[in-house]
């Protein structure tokens, strides 16, 4: 498939989810009862399905969630303006916090009811400069390496449309029993 075919396909995924969860619960935060008996996969799932509100930070940054799957969670950015640092390049907060985002989702995919999870490490390595025109939209691929009862780990990837390799991260998450509801 040509990079003019993949981006149009990674545009009308966006809006076909983008306009499926903002018709629903839009941007916020769940609250306790509506994940109460969920894993974190299906609470993944029901974020894409509009059923559960999407955090408020993809707005912020211009991010998406676009598929989770056990061990998986795909992330689409829209690196622009308001990205940008000092020099004219996409921040390197903005390459971290969209890898962050698909390596946490990732593991939160594994969770069982009951359970949660919080970054205690991440290493993200920048290795091209995101240019705008080339790469309108890119997209972080969180994968899970390992989940315990303790400690998970995952590996992501940030591609353009073409392939491209603009970085790559790790992280080491702590995974806990969440505290109980009343």
């Amino acid at each position: 498939m040509s990079q003019h075919n993949t981006l149009e396909t990674w545009l009308a995924q966006e809006r076909e989810l983008l306009a499926r969860m903002n018709s629903g619960e839009g941007p916020g935060v769940a609250r306790p009862e509506q994940v109460a008996g969920k894993t974190g996969l299906e609470t993944m799932q029901a974020m894409l399905r509009g059923e559960l509100p999407y955090p408020p930070i993809a707005k912020t940054l211009d991010f998406t969630l676009m598929e989770v799957s056990e061990g998986v969670a795909i992330f689409q950015g829209t690196p622009g303006p308001a990205h940008l640092n000092p020099m004219g390049t996409i921040h390197g907060g903005w390459y971290a916090t969209l890898l962050d985002s698909a390596l946490g989702c990732a593991v939160h995919t594994m969770m069982p009811v009951g359970r949660g999870y919080t970054t205690a490490e991440l290493g993200v390595n920048l290795v091209r400069a995101i240019n705008l025109k080339k790469a309108p939209r890119v997209r972080a691929e969180g994968k899970v390496i390992h989940c315990g009862r303790q400690l998970a780990t995952a590996e992501a990837r940030l591609v353009g449309p073409d392939g491209t390799l603009y970085a790559h991260a790790t992280t080491t998450c702590l995974v806990f029993e969440l505290p109980k509801a009343g």
